[in-house]
């Protein structure tokens, strides 16, 4: 069962809330960054052209439902880009891959690189991602999980230590957020978890569950979808991200 694609719809609608309130990512750090939200102004995605026969072939190295990619090839998971101010090009991103590290290269600032593995339909699941940092300071990593017409949930990382909980439907709202000691800064590697399980959210950094999680959530109840991750680009860039491996496996 694969999961719906709700980018184009989400990158619209915040576009059209957002000419009228126009974007503020201050240095306060109580301010939510809202990646995107209602305050920020992302232009229409580009349209998402079906799957060729090759790339439906291609999309089999990640089968299945649970495993690790460890991005020896390209698995051809779905891949958007959200546009977050009109002055940034989304076609500018970069994707590459090459001693088995998926490598994402931003050159512009507020686009926000999103891969989905959409082959299967999950109801629990824990999402692992390590990643090592080869840009700028400033930038996000984040992980999905039930991928769906109805939304999903997000996990935001920030390099300047603050984290973030999304639900993500017909714009993103802010769960719970708080910062950690634990992420590493600068040119270093990190490892982020998400697990969603039944109504309980659970995330980790580095192995350290930060408070406020598990997180219970009862107003959005999404059932089930794809997984994923995101690596954004904030004010600064060029933004690099190497991504080691993204693990997919039971709650």
């Amino acid at each position: 069962m694969k999961a719906f694609r709700p980018f184009y719809f989400i990158a619209v609608l915040v576009l059209i809330v957002s000419l009228a309130c126009g974007i503020d990512f201050g240095d306060d750090p109580t301010a939510v960054p809202q990646q995107p939200s209602t305050n920020t102004n992302p232009t229409e995605a580009p349209p998402i052209d079906q799957p060729t026969q090759e790339q439906q072939q291609q999309q089999q190295s990640s089968s299945g439902a649970f495993f690790t990619e460890e991005f020896d090839s390209d698995p051809n998971w779905y891949f958007e880009v959200i546009q977050d101010s009109q002055d940034s090009d989304p076609e500018s991103v970069e994707i590459s891959f090459d001693d088995s590290l998926m490598i994402f290269k931003i050159p512009e600032s507020f686009l926000y690189a999103y891969y989905i593995y959409e082959e299967y339909s999950y109801e629990n699941v824990r999402v692992d991602i390590k990643v090592e940092n080869r840009g700028v300071n400033t930038q996000q990593v984040s992980l999905v999980c039930r991928v769906g017409e109805d939304g999903w949930y997000e996990f935001a990382v920030q390099s300047d230590g603050l984290w973030y909980l999304y639900a993500v439907s017909g714009g993103y709202e802010r769960l719970t957020n708080g910062g950690s000691n634990d992420i590493n800064q600068g040119k270093a590697v990190n490892e982020y978890s998400l697990v969603c399980d039944d109504d309980e959210i659970s995330f980790f950094i580095n192995g350290n569950e930060p408070k406020g999680s598990p997180y219970k959530e009862s107003e959005y109840s999404f059932r089930e979808g794809g997984i994923g991750f995101s690596i954004s680009a904030l004010r600064a860039v060029p933004v690099q991200i190497e991504v080691d491996y993204v693990k997919i496996s039971e709650p």
